[in-house]
């Protein structure tokens, strides 16, 4: 058999072509099957989409106020049609630029489902015994129409949008995070479900746009995963924003385009987003599975991390893997939360973002920073900030470390920036 490699890897995404990239590094020969297209769900249907189209929402909104920058915009309007075309040419682009890279790294690409089975297995059918079992052996996949020889199988598929037997997309008025992305008509009003990372971005999205939009959340507070401070932070921002929200609440039914909730409130959209997480795809128990698809957390950078552990033996924290919900102000948090910590057995500091001169310069007051210790060591950051996102990977930095906060102290942090903020916070 010609096809044979030492690593095959099914599923094209962050943690796939990162496993590629990390094994060829390695000198390995590898093969990477992937059904549609890659760059999986991050870059396809997912974060890269989301913040191009969210660049566009936050661009239209600062233009709405430009007048108290001084400068006078007249006229602006939407053309959501070519913000949808430039997200589409951005994800094209950097899917090229992923192809080109796979190739020049000497990964075969296989674009076909892909279905496993054991070498072992095989041969046992074709003999009609009964195998013995084995721990690890090699593997056939068949992708195209082609049989490919692997030593060693990665999974990587990913996950998928979540809907329940009584909550169903028909990709028509109640849309996945996929449908989403193919809008080129921006809604009147929009009912979103669930206030994870997708729900909260596209309630941004939508709000900039000028949709009336309204959050349903089961749990008491948006953004349920943050600290409970973060929560109630973004809850009052969303609702200076006129974003309304219901609470504490569920959806008993959608019929002839209503959404009935457990409340006894009806509402009538022009279109729902169903945004309550993602289903992992796995196709076989027996392989290691990375990234989403292994049900851990379900962060590209979380997959990424995942794949140079098992190629390269690089280890990390998983208990370190900062969070970050984009738009303005951007939402980041590592490590712990104050609601699941014991009172008195940490320190808690705090700094509002209005005491940074930056921020006034930004025009982009609004958030804080919280800063959770114990023993002189930081135990969980959490930031609702412009550069939240930069912010909070210099926290992740110390804590990975272990430095202590007097160490962080002798830091010269520059002026005027968001990051002296952190060094402000440490002497709280």
């Amino acid at each position: 058999m010609e096809n044979k490699f030492d690593l095959g890897i099914i599923g094209g995404g962050p943690a796939g072509y990162t496993a590629a990239f990390q094994a060829r590094m390695k000198g390995l020969s590898v093969v990477l099957f992937e059904k549609d297209k890659v760059g999986g769900v991050c870059l396809n249907k997912g974060c890269i989409p989301t913040k191009a189209i969210l660049h566009s929402a936050e661009f239209y909104e600062e233009m709405k106020c430009s007048d108290g920058l001084g400068i006078t915009c007249s006229d602006i309007s939407v053309d959501y049609a070519k913000v949808v075309e430039r997200k589409d040419k951005i994800v094209e682009k950097l899917r090229k630029s992923l192809e080109l890279s796979l190739k020049n790294a000497g990964v075969v690409v296989v674009n076909a489902e892909a279905t496993l089975s054991r070498i072992s297995d095989f041969r046992a059918a074709q003999a009609e015994i009964q195998p013995s079992p084995i721990a690890r052996g090699e593997y056939l996949v068949q992708a195209g129409g082609e049989i490919y020889e692997c030593k060693k199988i990665i999974m990587a598929t990913g996950s998928a949008p979540r809907d329940f037997e009584n909550l169903r997309f028909d990709h028509e008025f109640v849309l996945s995070s996929d449908d989403i992305l193919n809008l080129t008509k921006l809604p009147e009003s929009i009912v979103i479900i669930g206030s994870g990372a997708i729900g909260i971005e596209w309630a941004r999205i939508f709000s900039a746009f000028d949709v009336d939009v309204t959050i349903v959340e089961m749990a008491e507070h948006l953004l349920p995963l943050a600290d409970i401070e973060v929560s109630k932070r973004v809850e009052r921002i969303f609702k200076a924003k006129r974003i309304k929200t219901y609470l504490s609440n569920g959806v008993e039914k959608i019929e002839n385009k209503k959404v009935y909730l457990s409340s006894g409130d009806i509402l009538e959209p022009e279109l729902v987003l169903l945004a309550a997480g993602r289903v992992p795809q796995k196709i076989s128990d027996s392989v290691i599975s990375i990234g989403d698809s292994c049900g851990k957390i379900q962060l590209a950078h979380f997959a990424i991390k995942q794949a140079v552990a098992e190629i390269a033996g690089v280890e990390f924290d998983e208990n370190l893997v900062p969070s970050v919900v984009y738009g303005c102000p951007e939402i980041a948090w590592v490590g712990k939360r104050e609601q699941d910590l014991e009172e008195g057995t940490y320190k808690k500091s705090n700094l509002l973002i209005s005491s940074l001169g930056k921020s006034h310069c930004d025009n982009c007051t609004e958030g804080f920073m919280k800063i959770l210790s114990r023993d002189g060591k930081i135990i969980g950051a959490h930031i609702v900030s412009k550069e939240a996102s930069a912010l909070i990977q210099e926290v992740t930095i110390a804590m990975q470390n272990n430095i202590a906060i007097d160490d962080l102290k002798k830091v010269c942090f520059a002026h005027p920036t968001y990051s002296e903020g952190i060094f402000e916070c440490l002497f709280k």
